[in-house]
């Protein structure tokens, strides 16, 4: 009979066949250009079905059915040789069950070990009453003060900070807002959104972004980071805060802005249930609108603000932002590149130098920044449902630096 009927017979896929013929387990005439699947192909297809419900790998299979065709075995030989084959399976299969109920055990225990762990005291993020004298006016650039205030434990959940100019921003569930919440998307984040990214993520993507992870928290340690004003701008998801969230310094200030209310209040409440509390002040607002006084930042971490921002801006941000930087600060930043442009790109061209690595360099540069060390990742050709700024035909990468004045 021809493939597809033999398939059918034995309910597999035509491709499966073809991987049994490829391994030499099922080995057909052909004629004329067609395959002919007789009595011997069949009883092979048997007993290959056979061997794989008792757990036999096709490798095995195919030492067997080598064994058998190349000795021409006798009735005893052949049930001697079926028995010790049979009893080192058994044996393997035994060990195997061992090792898993062993297996069992570990993940039992290590599940009683979290379920114990969950119970924990979280700890509240809202604007630290000391961090106040931080903030002024973005219209006349006055002290604000505090109104109608809500406060736990230092911590300013709600309430309004005022100018005598009249300006006002607010604080609601211990974020400060300055503006209208940005509406662009109606997504609701939780606790599954992470794995959710990474299952729309291909893969070589998110290990480009894990080594970023860990090049910029090792570098970020060649900042002194006691009594440090660090500011963050586009928060995103919190990978890189989270990244390095334990090694912060209980008087370090980080700031991070981002203007999505939605992910700053997912982000708060993952970190609310970390066991160590740190400084971490959550800005909603536009990069160019955060209300801090002007060179109080020591660490600017740039991962992937500028870049983002500029998808649909003509200016460098690090540029629009100086103002926020003390003279002697450092620069922690992540930008991505494309090594060329498809004709069908989603980046205009007005702004495709903001994704040119000589173009990035001469910005920092220009800044008075000077590079400490830099990190070049691989291409990657594919991102995700997260991750589509590129299509395809396009390859991108991350150029990461840290810099000091």
């Amino acid at each position: 009979m021809k493939i597809g009927k033999f398939s059918e017979t034995y309910r597999l896929s035509i491709d499966t066949i073809r991987h049994y013929m490829d391994l030499g387990l099922i080995v057909p005439e052909k004629q004329g250009g067609q395959y002919f699947f007789d009595s011997r192909c069949q009883k092979d297809l048997e007993d290959i079905l056979n061997f794989k419900n008792m757990g036999f790998s096709l490798n095995e299979i195919k030492i067997v059915f080598l064994y058998k065709s190349l000795s021409k075995l006798t009735a005893y030989q052949e049930n001697l040789y079926y028995r010790t084959f049979f009893t080192e399976k058994l044996k393997k299969v035994e060990n195997d069950i061992k090792g898993l109920i062993k297996t069992k055990e570990r993940l039992e225990d290590k599940l009683e070990e979290l379920c114990r762990n969950v119970d924990k005291d979280n700890c509240t993020f809202g604007i630290d009453l000391r961090v106040l004298k931080l903030f002024k006016c973005l219209k006349c650039s006055r002290d604000l003060i505090l109104y109608d205030a809500a406060v736990n434990s230092n911590q300013v959940m709600n309430g309004k900070l005022k100018c005598d100019c009249g300006e006002e921003y607010v604080i609601e569930s211990g974020i400060l807002r300055v503006g209208e919440p940005y509406q662009g998307t109606t997504y609701k984040y939780d606790d599954e959104h992470i794995i959710e990214y990474v299952n729309n993520t291909d893969m070589a993507y998110l290990d480009n972004l894990h080594k970023g992870l860990e090049w910029g928290g090792r570098k970020i340690k060649l900042c002194n980071l006691d009594n440090k004003i660090i500011l963050e701008l586009g928060t995103g998801f919190g990978f890189f805060l989270r990244h390095i969230y334990d090694e912060l310094p209980d008087d370090c200030i980080y700031i991070a802005v981002d203007h999505s209310m939605e992910r700053h209040k997912f982000l708060k409440s993952m970190l609310e249930s970390s066991a160590h509390k740190r400084n971490i002040i959550f800005i909603c607002s536009d990069f160019l609108s955060v209300p801090i006084k002007k060179k109080s930042v020591d660490i600017i971490l740039d991962i992937s603000g500028t870049s983002n921002y500029g998808f649909k801006h003509d200016h460098f941000l690090l540029d629009l932002v100086d103002d926020y930087i003390k003279e002697d600060a450092y620069l922690l930043g992540s930008y991505i590149l494309f090594k060329s442009f498809s004709i069908n790109s989603v980046i205009d061209r007005k702004y495709r130098r903001n994704f040119m690595l000589e173009n990035i360099k001469e910005k920092i540069r220009g800044l008075k920044f000077k590079a400490l060390e830099e990190n070049t990742s691989d291409y990657v050709d594919k991102g995700g449902k997260y991750e589509n700024y590129f299509v395809e035909g396009e390859k991108v990468y991350t150029y990461s630096v840290i810099a000091k004045r």
